[in-house]
């Protein structure tokens, strides 16, 4: 067995048998032969084993001389003297006359070993870019080659993941350094490939990567998920021919198992951290305030918004129900010279009749049955602020005498009193109400709704929000996942499709409390269509091709107009369509809310 005498500058000297056919040597204590020499390298140089011959290679700028010259590499012979830093070495082959491979029992030893010392690690990793550069360590270490690349397919290209040599370092323009033919045969194979004498082997001469790396001994197994190839890992040594066999297979293909595992699991936790990422960038780049939306209707409501929240002009937001208009209220409020001042909001509908009056404007003690002490109502409450009348349009008809006035004269007068008391506030009404249809029953004065009706807001219905739909519901999604402590990390495709198909009566709140409940009960890491409760008979029927172009089109129309402010002429002009058109379409709405149906435009419509 060949040997190495070791003398090191503080005059000791020792035997180190070289029964690897790669010896390192170098100042690091994980070299096969360290040395206490501070001014060699952390690894200095390598000793191959070719099957026949030593040879000795200088890592990279190491100062390595042989027999008292300069040298980069070298056959090694009988005596032969290598010098690095202060530290001498020499070879002695006797007294072997061949080849003594270690022990195939050795081998094992030693790789099951890495191997349990990798996983180990592997339990408690948690910087993965770091744990993929020390499973091609233990791959190195194991194998005997001098580098290691983890490659992953991508849209059909080789992306590195993790490039090693022997010096435990990053290898820099990784890709260059390896066989896409050896490569592409193990993609499509799945099977792994040991190569011998990569220049010299008559299937493997031929190809140009082969030849142009002067490639010797190369390795390479498939990293697999379900049956399919998403990556290899790529072992290769170009200086030492017939370092791999048969045998190296079985750690490498253990490690190749475990490096799947782990890989996938890397690419779970970037996806997840993509999606993290896109999902605050898509709410941020969509987020007004606490609203979330970047649809047309949505970007008018926030234009509308910053045109009156420097004002004192009462406004009148309108929407179905749950579509958020105390939130529009609330933004109007914190964007207002007003925001030091108190928010205070009242629910018309949600208060009996009887004390509507007391909760608005206050009452003194003694006033009527009940009332124990004096009390101000919420006009008072509101002075300096903000107050938000949501479904006024639910107001009984004797109260909004009595709400007329006091935006008038700013004053109220407590029930049971006699003296007004100034107020100065910003009032904001709501309804889901067309208050137009309301004052045509008598069930609304005209002269309150133009008086809260300067200027009107629009919130959209959530089923004509397009893709702001699944963005709130995602944010939706990992508020409740982190509040419950729940790991969802999204929804099905299938889930997807059902909510855009969904009318959502309830708007947004039904969203909320759909992805809510599906947060507590998914029992996967994806939301599903029945965990939100979307059963098909719920969602909207598909209609005809012609039917859903009307629809459409009228949509789109309505969305025009509005963005125009109501302006026939412009959204023609807009449109590109004869005026006649746009009076057309607003006909067939009046009739629609008559219960009537006009006839077709015998002229046809653009």
């Amino acid at each position: 067995m060949a040997t190495l005498i070791v003398k090191t500058p503080d005059g000791s000297e020792r035997e180190v048998a070289l029964v690897k056919r790669i010896t390192s040597v170098g100042r690091d204590a994980e070299n096969d032969v360290p040395l206490p020499d501070p001014a060699v390298g952390r690894t200095a140089l390598h000793i191959h084993f070719d099957g026949k011959d030593y040879n000795a290679a200088a890592h990279d700028a190491t100062d390595m001389t042989v027999n008292g010259k300069r040298r980069s590499a070298w056959r090694l012979g009988p005596g032969d003297r290598i010098r690095v830093g202060a530290t001498e070495l020499f070879f002695d082959p006797a007294p072997r006359g061949g080849a003594t491979p270690r022990p195939q029992a050795g081998q094992r030893l030693l790789a099951l070993d890495s191997l349990v010392r990798f996983s180990e690690r592997l339990l408690g990793a948690t910087d993965l870019a770091r744990l993929l550069d020390e499973l091609l360590d233990a791959l190195l270490e194991v194998t005997h080659a001098d580098k290691g690349f983890l490659i992953l397919l991508e849209n059909d290209e080789m992306t590195v993941r993790a490039a090693r040599n022997v010096a435990r370092e990053t290898i820099e323009n990784a890709m260059a350094r390896v066989s896409d033919s050896i490569i592409q045969r193990v993609v499509e194979t799945r099977r792994p490939i040991v190569v011998a004498d990569a220049l010299h082997d008559a299937e493997w001469s031929g190809s140009s990567s082969v030849v142009n790396l002067k490639l010797c001994s190369v390795m390479c197994a498939p990293l697999m998920q379900k049956g399919d190839v998403f990556g290899v890992i790529y072992l290769g040594n170009d200086s030492v021919v017939s370092l791999f066999d048969e045998r190296a297979l079985e750690p490498l293909t253990v490690f190749a198992a475990q490096a799947s595992l782990l890989v996938q699991n890397a690419l779970l936790l970037d996806s997840l951290r993509r999606e993290n990422v896109a999902l605050k960038e898509a709410v941020q780049s969509k987020q007004y305030g606490d609203l979330i939306g970047a649809g047309a209707s949505m970007r008018e409501v926030y234009r509308r918004i910053e045109k009156v929240a420097a004002t004192d002009i009462s406004v009148l937001v309108s929407g179905e129900t749950g579509t958020g208009k105390e939130i529009v209220a609330r933004e109007i409020h914190r964007r207002s010279p007003r925001a030091q001042g108190l928010f205070v909001a009242v629910n018309c509908g949600a208060i009996p009749e009887s004390l509507l009056e007391s909760e608005l404007f206050g009452h003194v003690k003694g006033a009527f049955t009940g009332a124990v002490a004096t009390r101000i109502g919420r006009f008072q409450a509101a002075h300096g602020g903000t107050l938000f009348l949501d479904e006024i349009g639910e107001m009984p008809p004797a109260l909004q005498v009595k709400i007329l006035r006091a935006l008038q004269e700013r004053t109220v007068t407590r029930v049971g009193d006699s003296r007004p008391e100034p107020v100065d506030l910003r009032v904001v009404a709501a309804t889901n109400k067309v208050l137009e249809d309301e004052i045509k029953k008598g069930t609304f004065r005209e002269d309150l709704y133009y008086r809260l009706n300067v200027v009107k807001i629009e919130l959209p219905p959530l089923r004509d929000r397009g893709e702001d739909l699944v963005v709130i519901a995602k944010w939706f999604l990992q508020k409740y996942g982190k509040e419950f402590g729940v790991r969802v990390r999204g929804f099905t495709p299938a889930a997807l499709v059902a909510m855009r198909k969904y009318a959502w009566p309830g708007n947004i709140r039904e969203l909320e409390n759909r992805v809510k409940k599906a947060v507590v009960l998914a029992d996967r890491p994806l939301v599903s269509a029945e965990d939100l409760d979307l059963r098909p008979e719920l969602l909207e029927p598909i209609l005809p091709l012609a039917h859903a172009k009307d629809e459409f089109q009228k949509r789109y129309i309505n969305e025009v107009l509005a963005r125009n402010g109501g302006n026939r002429t412009k959204t023609a002009k807009d449109l590109d369509v004869d005026p006649r058109t746009i009076f057309r379409h607003l006909e067939k709405l009046e009739a629609e809310k008559r219960g009537e149906t006009l006839p077709d435009d015998p002229e046809g419509e653009a």
